[in-house]
């Protein structure tokens, strides 16, 4: 009976919690629902590929295949530039016989549907060449058999005059003999594939296009958690409400949380990209000092966005709930997943997710050298974040002042 007594009070103090029933009935089947939306969407590849110093049957073979768009450029350097801002994906160049493959190498999904697209198109080319070569063929073959009936025709005609005339020479002039010989054959030789990569090499794989965005995510979730979990426990403890009583100004105390939160935070997120690229091994061609500032800004957000919503938790278990619904959704937004394979309202909803456009930008530092300049659209939007939820901690903080 006290076993039944304890169970019917909790269960009453869990009704009484509607938020709490809230999140645990409507987070997962929100969670669910954009992974059927995201995971449902085009799982194809497309890709573009610039030439340089193609023929004209070459190009167009490549341009049939499935899901590949051909961009023709006049000089290698052009093409260059054009990969150098993600315009095309490879450039493809022939050299004698031979041809060169330059890949950005930032997806290898894409790389490798390249090289798919450019075997499979030497493949039908070659097999045009076949079927030319036996036309030919056929057509020779045909001559020398109408030559040959006339040779017989001849020779029989000549065989019965020397029967009939013994004595009676008989001039045969030269005929014009065609022979198999005169047939140009000309030996196909198989073109070399080199094959070029501007980030890592043939080794680089899918994991290493998500470690940008990984690192991010990581960053993001543990300060988010600290901070959110911190000032949860000031507030409930009765700490935040004691300063709030004194004639300290808001935005003296967000700005103090966060100045504290945040040293905590620099340590953090140093640690995450140093054990990144120097443990994991990850490849950076640009400045570590640019990873480091970019994921020290999401670092930032995170704070700000963690104290925003502890603010509306009234206990460790509701920041908690938070979690799939703010935290998790992000990953699926953030470019692990190409973007461009989504349907147009889910890459709407990319926009307003801060991992983003630190992922987008480290991934731009990391894989193509790009520097801060370049990248300003994601710095202004992450300070557009971070201006925004400090903004509204001041003006949440406002409920708890009883002043």
């Amino acid at each position: 009976m006290r076993i039944i007594a304890i169970m019917i009070r909790v269960l009453k103090e869990l009704l009484r919690d509607k938020r709490t029933l809230a999140l645990m009935f409507l987070a997962p089947i929100l969670i669910l629902f954009l992974m059927n939306a995201i995971f449902s969407s085009n799982s194809t590849t497309n890709v573009t590929i610039g030439t340089v110093s193609l023929s004209q049957a070459m190009n167009k073979k490549l341009g049939k295949g499935n899901h590949v768009d051909v961009k023709l450029y006049d000089s290698k350097t052009a093409a260059e530039k054009a990969l150098k801002k993600t315009h095309i994906d490879a450039i493809i160049q022939k050299k004698h016989n031979d041809y060169i493959l330059t890949h950005a190498n930032t997806d290898s999904t894409k790389t490798t549907a390249v090289k798919m697209a450019v075997k499979n198109a030497l493949t039908a080319r070659g097999t045009a060449e076949l079927k030319t070569g036996l036309k030919t063929s056929t057509t020779v073959i045909g001559k020398l058999r109408h030559q040959l009936t006339i040779t017989s025709k001849a020779l029989a005609k000549l065989q019965f005059q020397v029967a009939k005339s013994t004595n009676q020479k008989v001039k045969t002039s030269k005929s014009n003999h065609v022979t198999l010989a005169q047939v140009s054959s000309k030996k196909m030789a198989t073109p070399k594939i080199t094959n070029h990569y501007v980030y890592g090499d043939a080794n680089t794989s899918f994991f290493d296009k998500m470690l940008p965005i990984l690192m991010g995510f990581f960053v993001f979730f543990f300060v988010f958690l600290i901070s959110g979990m911190a000032l949860l426990k000031e507030r409930t403890s009765g700490t935040l409400d004691r300063l709030l009583a004194t004639p300290v100004k808001r935005y003296e105390i967000v700005f103090g949380y966060m100045a504290s939160y945040g040293i905590l935070a620099i340590f953090q997120t140093v640690l995450i990209v140093l054990v990144t690229v120097w443990l994991l091994g990850a490849e950076v061609v640009g400045s570590l000092f640019s990873i480091i500032l970019i994921n020290l800004l999401l670092a930032l957000v995170a704070l700000a966005f963690g104290i925003l919503l502890s603010t509306f938790a009234s206990s460790e278990f509701q920041m908690m709930q938070f979690i799939p619904l703010v935290v998790i959704p992000q990953i699926f937004f953030s470019g692990i997943i190409p973007l461009d394979q989504m349907a147009s309202w889910i890459k709407t909803i990319s926009y307003i997710v801060p991992i983003k456009y630190s992922g987008d930008a480290v991934t731009a530092i990391m894989m193509r050298g790009a520097g801060l300049s370049s990248l300003g659209l994601e710095i202004t939007v992450l300070f557009g974040f971070l201006i925004v939820l400090t903004v509204l901690n001041i003006v949440g903080l406002k409920r708890y002042r009883k002043v």
